[in-house]
């Protein structure tokens, strides 16, 4: 069936409904809390802020504030200040960790003042979607519920009226502990051996600045003063060079498809008696997936790892040794340009009419994204599941233009496939 639909294009009478489905601050007891922010590890603790600027112009394009999480697993949130976050606020994620102190995994969502706050918290680790503050009750619900598959979450946390089994709720109210430390700060503000080195010359400039005027002062000859008219001179505010699109630096859906996939081939083959594999997330920048011990030994799965002949950019063990986290590194993926062709309208009607034909439903929302020069362009997000594998998904995928891969899930238990991304419109 897959291979025989076609994209036909609809002419549309109805508009779209332009809608946030996520918002980036909440207040509680009269602190605001920042939320939504992009969390990826931190591999050199010495250096921190060289790492943070490079993940700001390679990861997350336009992020110009972060928040920083020390501790055995320490890590950073990207955001960008034109989406609304202000430097000074409070990481809501690091608050929830340092009053869940003993906790290593949590799996909550809170009714704040702005919508339903999802957290995700494995071994230590907010997860890069683990920090999301939806307007939508059942977004939130359908994050939540999808990831309560994974097992043995210290704490689960979610509102009464949703009758989650094993959930408490808590009040978010005077629940979170966060310090001037868990803020928001400039990416790319002085700091250390640069701030001495820029106060230093400002110091020697204005000591040499001070001499001058007063050796002047002194010893210059008084003169005839000269009254002559003066040109107005015309200064001309500097041109900014052309901001580029989106869409011009797109990374390869294609790819990021067919690594994606062949990354679950390569982690599902990973056998070891007594230890079973959890679901697996793959994005961009690469796969994460867990195994839990139901019988066995911790060294039979570190040495299936071993062996496996995959490179791991993190592996990290519980406390009681019985699950094990793993992230796999996607491989470079190479960029292109796709510009968009369909107006929003159009591309809502197509994809609708695509998904109808193969008896498949499909969720659409639009959404705008404003630049570093506060240009906004906007796109058409989708999600859908599938028994399909990424490889069949190609082909028709691929014929949007303006096309971006986010995120996609593989259950290992029921063997299906879930899909997340976007496509810029005109």
């Amino acid at each position: 069936m897959l291979e025989d639909a076609k994209l036909d294009d609809n002419n549309a009478a109805n508009g779209s409904n332009e809608q946030q489905s996520f918002v980036t601050s909440f207040v509680s007891r009269g602190t605001t809390y920042a939320t939504s922010l992009f969390w990826q590890p931190l591999r050199n603790s010495d250096d921190p802020y060289t790492e943070i600027a490079e993940a700001a112009e390679n990861i997350l394009e336009g992020a110009d504030l972060f928040a920083l999480r020390k501790g055995k697993s320490p890590q950073f949130g990207l955001c960008i200040s034109s989406q609304g976050y202000k430097r000074g606020v409070k990481a809501a994620a690091i608050g929830l960790m340092n009053a869940l102190p003993d906790a290593s995994s949590v799996l909550a969502v809170f009714k704040v003042n702005t919508g339903w706050w999802y957290v995700c918290i494995r071994n230590d680790i907010i997860l890069s979607d683990g920090d999301m503050l939806f307007v939508n009750e059942e977004e939130a619900k359908e994050q939540f519920t999808s990831m309560l598959a994974v097992p043995d979450w210290q704490y689960k946390i979610a509102p009464a009226e949703w009758n989650i089994e094993d959930a408490k709720e808590i009040n978010v109210d005077g629940f979170l502990i966060a310090s001037s430390r868990d803020s928001l700060q400039k990416v790319h503000a002085l700091r250390g051996t640069k701030l001495l080195v820029v106060l230093t010359v400002a110091t020697i400039a204005a000591i040499w600045l001070l001499s001058t005027v007063v050796s002047l002062i002194f010893s210059a000859k008084p003169q005839r003063p000269i009254v002559a008219p003066v040109a107005i001179k015309k200064i001309q505010a500097p041109v900014a060079p052309p901001e580029p699109k989106p869409w011009e630096s797109l990374r390869r859906p294609d790819q990021i498809l067919a690594f994606c996939y062949q990354g679950v081939q390569d982690l599902v083959t990973i056998s070891t008696p007594g230890w079973h594999i959890g679901g697996i997330t793959c994005s961009p920048e690469g796969l994460v997936t867990s195994w839990r011990m139901e019988i066995g030994r911790l060294s039979w799965i570190d040495k299936a790892l071993e062996t496996s002949g995959l490179t791991f950019s993190n592996r990290s063990i519980s406390p009681n040794g019985t699950e094990v986290l793993a992230s796999v590194p996607m491989p470079n993926i190479d960029t292109f340009n796709s510009p968009p062709k369909l107006n929003g309208v159009d591309l809502v009607n197509t994809i609708n009419d695509l998904f109808q034909g193969l008896q498949m439903p499909v969720s659409l929302n639009s959404q705008t994204w404003t630049s570093p020069q506060n240009k906004v362009y906007k796109y058409v997000g989708f999600s859908f599941s599938s028994k399909h594998n990424p490889m069949v998904w190609i082909d028709l995928l691929t014929k949007f233009s303006g096309l971006t891969i986010n995120l996609i899930k593989y259950d290992t238990n029921t063997n299906s496939w879930y899909y997340e991304g976007a496509i810029y419109v005109l």
